[in-house]
């Protein structure tokens, strides 16, 4: 059952108790990143495992994700800035011990492509906060392996 999460603006990304940040390579540009992140949302399932489901709502201000497991998320964006920043929070989801949760995704250009820094921002019970410490090398993992597809998409011609 879905539950409603507290309601947390942009500088929660950098006041969370849980704070996972992660970064990695593309060689596309920070403007073709973004529109694979912010306005592609329904091909997420292709470069991301974990999201077995993504659609855009509201008119391309919310999104509603499902994830492998069962996890649910109804989400509003809250930045989009254009090849710099893609933030959103989730307002419901059916994430045991899950608070309060934004993500933002940081794209920074450099001399062969896109840094992308994603930043899990969180808050949640005792027993969340655990399992995310212990599962933090494997979301890691995931964020890695994501990234990496998304570049050999990117970098495949269109068909």
């Amino acid at each position: 059952m879905a539950r409603r999460l507290r309601t947390v603006g942009v500088e929660f990304v950098d006041s969370a108790p849980i704070r996972l940040v992660f970064a990695a390579e593309v060689s596309a540009p920070p403007d073709v990143v973004y529109r694979a992140l912010a306005e592609d949302v329904a091909d997420w399932p292709s470069w991301f495992p974990a999201v077995t489901r993504a659609a855009p709502t509201e008119a391309g201000a919310g999104r509603e994700i499902r994830l492998k497991g069962g996890v649910r998320f109804r989400e509003t964006i809250l930045a989009a800035e254009p090849g710099e920043r893609y933030v959103y929070r989730a307002d419901e989801s059916n994430a045991p011990g899950l608070l309060a949760l934004l993500e933002e995704w940081r794209l920074t250009a450099d001399a062969t492509g896109t840094r992308v820094q994603w930043t899990f921002a969180a808050d949640g019970s005792a027993l969340f906060r655990l399992v995310l410490g212990l599962g933090r090398l494997g979301v890691g993992r995931s964020f890695r392996d994501a990234v990496r597809r998304l570049d050999a998409r990117l970098a495949a011609p269109a068909a």
